[in-house]
């Protein structure tokens, strides 16, 4: 499969951006299902609007798109990005967040906060 080169210093920035713990787990999260914050606030000891500030700098990237359903907003990759092959290569190394994903699924916060 072709996949294009992106520009060197745009690649240090999306590096840069997962070099996070933080955005790195909420990206692969997302690789699996979209989310909203209640969801991410479930397995994140940080307040909303921490998670909320990672989400802005990876959608301000383009890595991450939303989706506004009534008044919440729903996050998922952004498949149309530039950089998505290389956030794929990055992910391929990184350990899947089974867990993670099984406790949101578990308490489903989406129910609370009405989502």
């Amino acid at each position: 499969m072709f996949q294009a080169k992106v520009e060197l210093e745009k690649a240090a920035n999306v590096l840069k951006l997962l070099g996070d713990k933080t955005r790195l787990t909420i990206v692969a999260i997302l690789q699996k299902r979209e989310c909203c914050v209640c969801e991410f606030l479930e397995v994140f000891d940080t307040s909303q609007p921490s998670i909320s500030q990672h989400l802005r700098k990876l959608k301000d990237a383009g890595l991450v798109k939303e989706e506004r359903r009534g008044q919440w907003i729903y996050y998922s990759l952004n498949q149309q990005c530039e950089f998505y092959g290389l956030v794929e290569t990055i992910m391929s190394h990184v350990p899947e967040q089974i867990d993670k994903i099984k406790i949101i699924e578990q308490s489903n916060p989406t129910v609370r906060c009405g989502c």
